[in-house]
């Protein structure tokens, strides 16, 4: 029996934070306000560069989903083979390979203020550091594990709790700033002094949400359904909603940071990255209260993109390869991160680089000749010929 009901305004609020949580991860609170404090006066056009790919085409890439009906299906014109391997690959590096394991380096790597004094130190042998990323990772991912074996009440606890309380620390921060930050923004540092909106667009693929948007798919429709709507159509309408809601929280909250980034680059000398401007920030503003809160923002916000990717992986490898039960291969997921993220957060970084610069003008690519309204557009020949294309150019660009 299926329904034709349709989400309550709550239950669109509750389903969009999901998904907002879902995306709002490490990358996301590191490069806008690194955006804003090397684009300094010219924050402006810089932002708005960054929103069409860390917003626009994120959002895009839910919808895209939502109305073919899956994440292979956005292939599924160019050959069936490209489309089952292309899928997997990117589920392979939003997930354990890559993005997964960064969450829980991000994180550990924020409590450096209370780890460093084990500096040099060691435990039978072992290096300290080591040691104790390795326990910080153990707990994290267990804590992940538990709540992605029920992607149905993501809405009930991402949605009501963790999000409001991440968004409610950045406002705090936000405020702080209103409060302290008087001064004008300093000029442009050389990579922004010209062309800040194109440097600002291709900032925005270090968030990895376009290739999030693509495996988010499956756990979002699970909490639609878990608000009693189960009818195809009625379901696609409602991700597509929820994805521009979350596109909205998004851009406030892009906002809010690259505005502290760019009234920062007068106060701040020589940030290395936006985990710096942050930091320095947060110390001016709070004092060493403020790193305490800032590891806090960065925990709340890992933890929940960890618990939505494993339970998106999961789905996906048990809809393909259904020999393996939804819980056998979260298990399998979240033991393979945790092995991957005590190699650390600068191997882990070292190796997405050259990945996702090979993947992500594809899954652009992809994603917006899916929702092209043409006849023409809809050809098996023209979805391969602008794959290849994409293709070519991020050969390219790696070189």
């Amino acid at each position: 029996f299926m329904t034709t009901k349709k989400l309550t305004f709550r239950q669109k609020i509750l389903v969009a934070g999901t998904l907002f949580g879902m995306f709002f991860g490490a990358g996301n609170l590191i490069f806008p306000p690194f955006v804003g404090y090397q684009a300094g006066s010219v924050s402006l056009p810089a932002f708005l560069g960054m929103v069409l790919t860390a917003v626009c085409f994120p959002v895009l890439g839910v919808v895209a989903v939502a109305k073919v009906g899956g994440t292979d299906r956005l292939c599924s014109k160019i050959h069936p083979s490209f489309a089952i391997v292309f899928t997997i690959l990117v589920y392979l590096c939003i997930g354990p390979m890559l993005a997964i394991p960064r969450t829980a380096s991000t994180s550990y790597s924020m409590f450096a203020f209370l780890t460093a004094r084990f500096d040099g130190m060691t435990l039978v042998g072992i290096p300290m550091d080591w040691v104790l990323r390795a326990a910080f990772s153990l707990v994290f991912f267990i804590g992940a594990y538990h709540l992605a074996k029920r992607p149905a009440r993501f809405k009930d606890i991402l949605g009501k709790w963790m999000t409001p309380v991440l968004l409610l620390m950045i406002v705090v921060m936000f405020v702080a700033g209103l409060f302290c930050l008087k001064d004008v923004p300093a000029a442009p540092q050389e990579a922004y002094a010209s062309g800040a909106f194109m440097k600002g667009f291709v900032e925005g693929y270090n968030t990895m949400d376009t290739l999030a948007a693509i495996v988010f798919g499956i756990v979002i429709a699970l909490n639609v359904q878990a608000c009693g709507v189960t009818e195809r159509k009625a379901v696609a309408r409602s991700i597509m909603k929820a994805g521009v809601i979350a596109g909205v929280f998004l851009f406030t909250v892009y906002g809010l940071l690259a505005w502290l980034g760019a009234r920062g680059s007068a106060v701040l000398a020589q940030a290395a990255d936006g985990t710096a401007v942050l930091s320095g920030l947060c110390l001016q503003f709070f004092g060493p209260v403020g790193a305490l809160l800032l590891a806090a923002i960065f925990f709340v916000a890992c933890f929940n993109v960890c618990t939505g990717l494993l339970s998106s992986c999961a789905a996906f490898f048990h809809e393909k390869f259904p020999r393996f039960s939804f819980i056998r291969w979260l298990q399998a997921f979240a033991v393979a991160s945790f092995l991957v993220s005590i190699l650390g957060l600068e191997l882990i970084l070292k190796i997405s680089v050259p990945v996702l610069t090979l993947l992500y003008p594809v899954a652009i690519a992809i994603i917006v000749i899916n929702l092209l309204p043409f006849a023409w557009a809809q050809k098996p020949v023209v979805h391969r010929a602008v794959t290849v294309l994409a293709f070519a150019v991020s050969i390219w660009s790696m070189f």
